[in-house]
């Protein structure tokens, strides 16, 4: 197993392990720091999904920074355990864990979230096959952050409001269009 650093929060240098599985790429910390630079340190109150949870840094840092609740979404058992034991060390009551299949996640919960993280595998056509998904689960006025292998413009009629590139992942801040 590696190890990969919460960079914000109330677990700041806190080290959670990650699972060894194929195309599993935790966000940098650069990248991460970036992100909450973006959104703002202080997420209190915001409840947040974490789709494709993988290392789960990304649900992780926003429970650390003060979100109400995230909920993981990942579906390779290794990845689970690995989640279900960093959540465990952490004591982090606010986040919950779910194995299972994002797309069918998404077509079966009735929940809708502040932010929603998008960090899928690459080159297997997810973002694709969830974004006319997205509506249902985010809030009109949330943040939709997504990593990708290439540029994107927006998903689901939400616009890229912020954009950058390290290596070969290209990171995405999107926000819903006004009506």
């Amino acid at each position: 197993m590696s190890r990969v650093r919460i960079v914000g929060g109330q677990w700041r240098s806190r080290l959670i392990e990650v699972a060894h599985v194929t195309g599993l790429r935790p966000t940098p910390d650069r990248v991460r720091e970036t992100l909450f630079n973006w959104l703002g340190q202080e997420l209190d109150g915001l409840d947040c999904l974490d789709l494709f949870a993988g290392s789960g840094i990304l649900g992780f840092e926003a429970a650390s920074r003060g979100a109400r609740s995230v909920t993981l979404v990942e579906q390779d058992p290794r990845a689970f355990a690995a989640l279900r034991q960093a959540q465990k060390t952490l004591q982090a009551a606010q986040v919950e864990l779910l194995r299972g299949d994002a797309v069918k996640f998404l077509q079966s919960t009735s929940r809708r979230f502040d932010v929603v993280f998008l960090d899928p595998p690459y080159k297997q056509g997810w973002l694709e096959r969830i974004e006319p998904l997205l509506d249902r689960v985010l809030q009109p006025d949330g943040w939709l952050y997504a990593e990708a292998e290439t540029p994107l413009a927006g998903l689901a009629g939400w616009s890229t409001v912020k954009q950058g590139r390290a290596g070969q992942v290209h990171f995405h801040l999107m926000r819903g269009n006004p009506v």
